[in-house]
């Protein structure tokens, strides 16, 4: 899939489907937020949600006071829906439209988050773009946590085919400067109630 095709057909899915018309909604982010808080970051720590779109992950890091969050995707449309769920705390939050493989940040991060975002990125070129990318972004000594389809996960979302991955093979892409500090199964309910198989795996950057 090209660039073009890619941001249209994201573009289209948050232009024509609520918020919870989508596979991947969460009414909440628990996984995600107990993996951050096991890192114990700081109020103040740079956090950046990788494909966060309409996610209420940034709710929940702004109601725990977490004030240097980062939202990215690849959907305008995406972050609009978030920024009107927010309203004026909308402000308080960077919002980037951009395709992580290209993305070149202006600030260092101590968490990389990204709960099934990469696991779309199916060209070898797009994953290394991705790792390259997310080496240049995180401190060291920062954490990385990647959610995606495990191994008995779905092969498709949202009509695309997609990789699925276990910790050793996440931490085959990233390399040898990330530390696997553990990794999680997780089952998540769609809207519709289908059960998804996830994995969430959490690296340490050297």
């Amino acid at each position: 899939m090209s660039d073009a095709s890619r941001k249209a057909h994201w573009e289209n899915v948050y232009s024509t489907k609520g918020e919870n018309e989508v596979s991947w909604f969460q009414e909440s982010p628990a996984p995600s937020l107990e993996l951050i808080e096991l890192a114990k970051p700081t109020s103040d720590a740079a956090i950046v949600d990788i494909g966060g779109g309409a996610s209420r992950l940034v709710d929940q890091l702004l109601v725990r006071g977490f004030s240097n969050v980062t939202v990215l995707d690849l959907s305008e449309a995406a972050l609009a829906a978030a920024r009107v769920r927010l309203g004026d705390k909308a402000a308080q939050v960077r919002w980037v439209a951009a395709d992580v493989t290209k993305w070149y940040p202006t600030q260092l991060f101590d968490i990389w988050h990204d709960r099934a975002a990469f696991h779309f990125l199916t060209d070898p070129a797009d994953r290394a773009a991705y790792a390259a990318r997310l080496d240049e972004s995180i401190k060291p000594g920062g954490i990385v946590i990647i959610g995606t389809f495990a191994l008995d996960g779905p092969e498709k979302c949202s009509g695309l085919s997609i990789n699925r991955y276990d910790a050793a093979s996440l931490g085959e892409v990233l390399g040898s400067g990330f530390e696997l500090l553990h990794t999680r199964p997780h089952e998540h309910a769609t809207p519709w109630a289908a059960i998804q198989h996830f994995q969430f795996s959490v690296f340490l950057k050297a």
